[in-house]
């Protein structure tokens, strides 16, 4: 999946969120059931922890990098590809996503 493949001019398709990453706000496009996934929802935690509930002010802002974004991205694509392919094989046992972490991306911000 490229940057913006579920796009038609500016607009999302229906069923697609729009989400800016890192410093430059690049633009992606990811599917809304990645939200459900553990890990998006991690990062969503730092969003709202990092940004607040500003839904007015565009698209939804993830604090990472774009590398991270899309390592996270890909991961979460293999996972939801191998729980749907009826033949699948799966090593390591449930919550196996937890040993993949992100260093700023998901880790929750600490105030004094």
């Amino acid at each position: 999946m490229m940057q913006g493949e579920e796009r038609k001019g500016n607009k999302v398709k229906k069923g697609w969120l729009a989400v800016r990453v890192g410093g430059g706000g690049d633009r992606f496009v990811i599917p809304i059931a990645y939200l459900y996934h553990p890990l998006f929802r991690r990062l969503l935690e730092a969003a709202r922890d990092a940004y607040g509930y500003d839904y007015s002010a565009g698209p939804l802002r993830l604090p990472c990098s774009v590398d991270e974004f899309l390592r996270l991205r890909a991961l979460v694509e293999r996972e939801t590809q191998a729980a749907a392919s009826p033949n699948r094989v799966h090593a390591g046992g449930q919550g196996h996503h937890n040993l993949y972490s992100f260093s700023p991306c998901t880790r929750a911000r600490v105030s004094s």
